[in-house]
């Protein structure tokens, strides 16, 4: 048997994660992973980290393994949280809990997990491994959680093959039904607790709150465009190489539309958003379609089916794809098909993957709504994710 490691962070996944590795005969060790000290912008009774670190104390005392807390913050305002604010300052959308999986998890957190002599580090993730041999080589498969409406593989689509190496996921295969089942039988105080919904390891905050804590308000307006407008600048993109093109976004300018009111700075919104706008008056809801932190202009247009939201293809920097199956990787010219997703809880869409000189481009079937700059663009086969990468 192994010596695990357990991330517990006061929940029931990584609660009957912790119970099933000790019923397996592992020796096993929690860990709570202290990451922020700010309660300032906090919602505290949401899910204060003093409350998850009893609760993982209590959920350890209850299996009889060893428990101790770890203070990450240092690290973690280091390599996400001024990463958040960098990225917000440049007009893009980041997506801290895949960022936090790779820096902090699986990295800060498992060095200290192996420093501890463990010869794994598990967590309550909802996904699956598997390992094969292929070409003499050993290769670690990042599978979907077998849950569908649980599958947390998009979180860990930036893991590399010598993390998984080290990884084990227990729940897995379990329905979260069953998970919380095998909770309540083993009388754990996670049980019937609530999954946490905020920004990783901070818990839920007031992210304007958060944002003006370095990014200042700055009055700009907001500008509605005409869908005819959206739909004449694809035409305009057509006569260009179609990956190319269809990878393009559209931009705008404020003398093209309808001034419909102003805002308290662009970097605070994102494409898709509909809440927190303020502006109304229209026959259908007003979306953002696009932002400019350099003009800070919002630019928007009216309804979830507005042109301006839709786009067939986005486009990956070189130095921001990552291949979790590094023997699938394409080389310059090669193409593959896969499904894609753009975002946490979408629903996998075919999409055809074309590497080039200058990056990697991702050509949807259909169409995609908000495709975002900042975000994790995520690629599957058969239920498998083969690697991802930050949409530019």
């Amino acid at each position: 048997m192994a010596k695990v490691v357990v991330g517990l962070s006061g929940g029931v996944d990584s609660s009957v994660a912790a119970h099933l590795l000790k019923e397996q005969g592992h020796e096993v060790i929690g860990l709570f992973m202290k990451n922020w000290h700010d309660d300032t912008v906090t919602i505290s009774d949401e899910c204060p980290w003093l409350e998850d670190s009893n609760d993982a104390m209590l959920v350890a005392d209850k299996l009889g393994i060893p428990f101790q807390t770890v203070d990450l913050s240092e690290q973690y305002k280091e390599r996400i949280v001024n990463y958040m604010f960098d990225e917000y300052a440049r007009g893009r959308t980041p997506n801290p809990d895949v960022l936090c999986n790779r820096e902090i998890k699986f990295d800060v957190f498992m060095d200290i997990a192996l420093d501890l002599g463990a010869d794994f580090v598990a967590t309550g993730h909802y996904c699956q491994k598997e390992t094969t041999t292929i070409d003499g080589k050993e290769i670690h498969h990042l599978i979907a959680g077998a849950d569908p409406g649980k599958d947390q593989s998009y979180f860990l689509c930036q893991v590399s093959q010598e993390q998984l190496s080290k990884t084990l996921f227990p729940i897995g295969h379990l329905q979260k039904s069953k998970v919380r089942e095998i909770a309540a039988a083993q009388d754990l105080i996670t049980a019937g607790k609530k999954d946490s919904q905020g920004l990783c390891f901070i818990g839920k905050v007031r992210l304007p709150d958060f944002l003006q804590q370095q990014l200042k308000p700055k009055t700009g307006n907001i500008v509605e465009i005409p869908t005819h407008l959206s739909v004449s600048r694809m035409s305009e993109l057509s006569n260009e190489d179609e990956v190319y093109s269809l990878s393009r976004k559209r931009t705008y300018q404020e003398s093209e539309g309808i001034l419909k009111g102003q805002h308290q700075g662009a970097h605070y919104f994102t494409r898709g958003q509909r809440r927190g706008l303020n502006v109304g008056g229209t026959p259908e809801p007003l979306f953002v379609i696009e932002t400019d932190v350099e003009s800070n202009t919002i630019f928007v247009g009216q309804g979830k089916d507005h042109a301006g939201l839709y786009r067939r293809g986005l486009f990956i920097k070189p130095d921001e794809v990552h291949w979790i199956r590094t023997d699938l990787q394409l080389e310059i010219g090669q193409s593959m098909d896969v499904m894609g997703r753009i975002r946490y809880r979408q629903k996998l869409e075919p999409a055809t993957l074309h590497q080039r000189a200058d990056g990697l481009y991702m050509i949807f079937d259909e169409p995609q709504s908000a495709i975002s700059p900042g975000q994790f663009a995520a690629w599957y086969d058969n239920g498998e994710c083969l690697g991802s990468g930050v949409i530019a």
